[in-house]
């Protein structure tokens, strides 16, 4: 197979860029010239000299699967929609979140409720 092949083989594509994720939607063709697609997700990890590789997952979803696969998409998304919003409510998705603030939040929230909920007594009250 020669690169005019190879670029054949990709009718039509999409990108969608999350964070360290991309997604990548293409449309193929198979060898009898019929289309399915696949959905490739691309996660992006540093090392700590610098360096960094991806890791992907793929999908190849077909013509015949095309009905159900949204179908249950649909339905999935919408549920988590329904039941949580739109919003992304994870402080890890929020761009100054610190793990370490985080933990010591909790403690600092769990001591102060403590002390909150005790009262000072005196044995010469009892």
């Amino acid at each position: 197979m020669n690169d005019k092949d190879l670029l054949e083989k990709d009718i039509f594509s999409k990108v969608l860029r999350a964070g360290r994720r991309t997604y990548f939607f293409d449309v193929r063709a198979t060898k009898a010239d019929d289309y399915y697609i696949t959905i490739t997700e691309s996660k992006k990890f540093t090392e700590e000299d610098g360096s960094y590789h991806f890791k992907k997952h793929k999908i190849y979803l077909y013509k015949e699967d095309f009905a159900a696969f949204n179908e249950i998409l649909n339905e999935m998304t919408q549920y988590v929609v329904n039941h949580k919003g739109e919003e992304v409510i994870s402080e890890r998705h929020q761009k100054d979140f610190k793990k370490e603030s985080f933990v010591e939040r909790i403690i600092e929230e769990t001591t102060t409720s403590s002390k909150n909920s005790f009262t000072d007594v005196d044995f010469d009250d009892i």
